[in-house]
């Protein structure tokens, strides 16, 4: 039961080759993203230039944005909200749903419209899955990472792996009318 919340909807390399206009076209009006390793890399001091033309994009196509992110550093999360221009949560212990529920509230949509973008299997895709939003797995942006999620990573690995040899990725990315970019 719980490997199905581990299934994200979509598999793409990087937040760039997800197609906005296909989001929108499937209903989609809201975009939750993780901060470390899916926007920027871990250590990273500063925005890429093609993500804040990817996030000018977003927005222009009327999406509302919001980062969401684990990290306890609530003044780094702060900094790259304003370098991005849209509001952030810190602190949200995703995979629990209570602060990407803040999000969407905050941002006035509703999950069914709600996609979670993010690199990790087990706090981004669980915790969106568990929302009952669509989710979106990025390879992480950097191989340097805290030391925890390096282990993450190995689990990660495996369970990818099995789901794709058995298929799973593939039924759950056509469900959702969307085919999986991986």
């Amino acid at each position: 039961m719980i490997m199905r919340f581990l299934i994200p909807d979509m598999l793409v390399e990087k937040v760039l080759d997800i197609d906005l206009e296909d989001l929108k076209a499937g209903g989609f009006d809201t975009l939750i993203m993780d901060l470390d390793n899916t926007l920027v890399g871990w250590r990273a001091r500063s925005v890429p230039d093609e993500i804040i033309s990817w996030i000018r994009n977003a927005e222009g196509m009327g999406f509302r944005l919001c980062i969401v992110s684990n990290c306890a550093i609530s003044g780094r999360v702060a900094k790259f909200s304003r370098l991005m221009g849209i509001p952030a949560l810190s602190k949200a212990i995703k995979p629990r749903r209570k602060t990407l529920l803040r999000a969407v509230n905050m941002l006035g949509s509703s999950v069914e419209t709600t996609v979670v973008i993010g690199d990790q299997i087990f706090t981004d895709i669980l915790g969106g899955n568990r929302m009952g939003a669509y989710t979106i797995l990025v390879r992480p942006v950097d191989r340097r990472e805290f030391c925890t999620t390096l282990i993450q990573r190995l689990a990660e690995k495996l369970i990818l792996f099995n789901f794709r040899r058995k298929g799973l990725l593939n039924v759950r990315s056509e469900k959702k009318g969307i085919v999986e970019d991986g």
